[in-house]
């Protein structure tokens, strides 16, 4: 467990909050995705080869991106998008790791496979949420590139030159405009909603409600946590994907001690 203290954050209707199914969420300092971070790389020392078990897994993904890339280069950016919409899921052994570690209890890889087993109907609920976005961005993005590419889709000399070109800023401001509010939208639902429906076996909706509540009562350190997020995980694609095997793992631990410290017990309440 996180060794901050958070204080518990203002919460309207609390008073009422007996029969809620809600818990309280808690606000953190700015200083706090450091050290959720830095508790993520202790996790991942602590179970090694588990963790990078998973983190794997991820460079094979980002593998197949490259791929796609080569052939069909326009699908990429949907694909990435992809790639990032699925993470929290995919992330759900990690979460397990997590809290084996700060149970004191043995780590075993098999033990964490199927650690969505405990709540199938919410786990599948949120996956099929994850699916319909990411299928929504990516009939988004290539509506986005028909928008400003009339004549067919571009080769990939002009699509690197239209974005490399501040030229043509409409059509960069554009696509990117789109994707952030798809991101955004994928991190506002599934900041903590994934490790608190783990632990406490809560329905998707509620964790989804929860997560929106507590990027709502830290916006400031949400923000940076987000940021961090594309930088360490964006490393890892800088090293041809092969970052990622630590990379991925750090950031999963990293969001179980994220959920902890934003998530609090039902008798703060």
């Amino acid at each position: 467990m996180s060794e901050s203290n958070p204080e518990p954050a203002a919460n309207t209707g609390a008073a009422a909050r007996g029969a809620s199914p809600f818990p309280p969420v808690r606000a953190v300092s700015l200083a706090a995705p450091l050290r959720w971070l830095a508790a993520g790389v202790s996790d991942l020392e602590r179970a090694p080869l588990a963790g990078m078990a998973y983190g794997t897994a991820f460079a094979l993904m980002g593998w197949l991106v490259w791929l796609v890339f080569r052939h069909a280069y326009q699908y990429t950016t949907a694909l990435t998008a992809g790639f990032l919409l699925v993470g929290p899921f995919v992330c759900t052994g990690l979460y397990d790791i997590s809290r084996r570690i700060e149970r004191g209890e043995t780590v075993r890889l098999a033990d964490t496979v199927a650690a969505w087993r405990a709540n199938l109907g919410a786990f599948s609920l949120f996956a099929l949420a994850l699916t319909i976005i990411m299928l929504i961005w990516a009939r988004a993005s290539l509506v986005t590139f028909a928008l400003f590419f009339s004549t067919g889709m571009p080769t990939l000399t002009n699509f690197l030159a239209r974005v490399a070109s501040p030229e043509h800023w409409d059509f960069i401001v554009t696509y990117f405009a789109v994707g952030g509010l798809f991101a955004a939208l994928v991190f506002a639902i599934s900041v903590v909603s994934v490790p608190m429906m783990l632990d406490r076996g809560t329905d998707t909706v509620v964790a989804a409600l929860t997560s929106v509540r507590a990027l709502l009562a830290n916006p400031g350190p949400l923000a940076l946590w987000a940021l961090l997020i594309v930088l360490v995980i964006g490393m890892g694609f800088a090293t041809l994907f092969i970052g990622l095997v630590v990379a991925a793992p750090v950031v999963g631990h990293a969001t179980w001690h994220a959920y902890r410290d934003l998530v609090g017990p039902a008798s703060e309440g």
